[in-house]
């Protein structure tokens, strides 16, 4: 199976471009990968308001999927005490391997999908590890960044 999978950060977005960018790709659902969804710092994408929204304004389906995020703890070392990049990658790929999220995520769950974070760009984001981790196991993969 052909798999197209986005992935989106909801910051330095207003929620007209947000919503509009999930629009136009045709998004079907948003994989909502946050380690702490609930923030009021997520302004919209708080995450009953997001669940409400995305239905209300484009009928997208909206799931929290939490073994696709970073432990607090490897989010704090890089995030907070200065940590590496590189370092960053290597815990979080080897805490996917750990969860096995291969046995509990399939192709057909994530297709015309969206990964959700927060980061602006998916540069230094777990999201694009997400689908880059995802796209090296299972055939046809094509990931598109929002």
């Amino acid at each position: 199976m052909a798999v197209t999978l986005f992935t989106i950060g909801f910051t330095k977005k207003s929620a007209e471009e947000f919503f509009k960018r999930l629009q136009k790709a045709g998004v079907r659902r948003v994989l909502d990968i946050r380690l702490n969804n609930t923030s009021q710092l997520a302004g919209f994408a708080k995450r009953d308001d997001l669940r409400y929204f995305l239905k209300a304004i484009a009928g997208i389906d909206y799931r929290h999927l939490p073994e696709l995020a970073p432990t607090r703890e490897i989010l704090e070392g890089f995030k907070k005490r200065g940590g590496r990049w590189d370092r960053y990658e290597k815990e979080f790929l080897a805490l996917l391997e750990h969860r096995r999220v291969l046995e509990r995520i399939r192709p057909e769950d994530v297709h015309m999908g969206c990964l959700l974070c927060s980061e602006p760009t998916p540069e230094h984001c777990h999201r694009r590890l997400v689908a880059r981790f995802l796209a090296a196991r299972w055939p046809d993969v094509n990931v598109v960044h929002l």
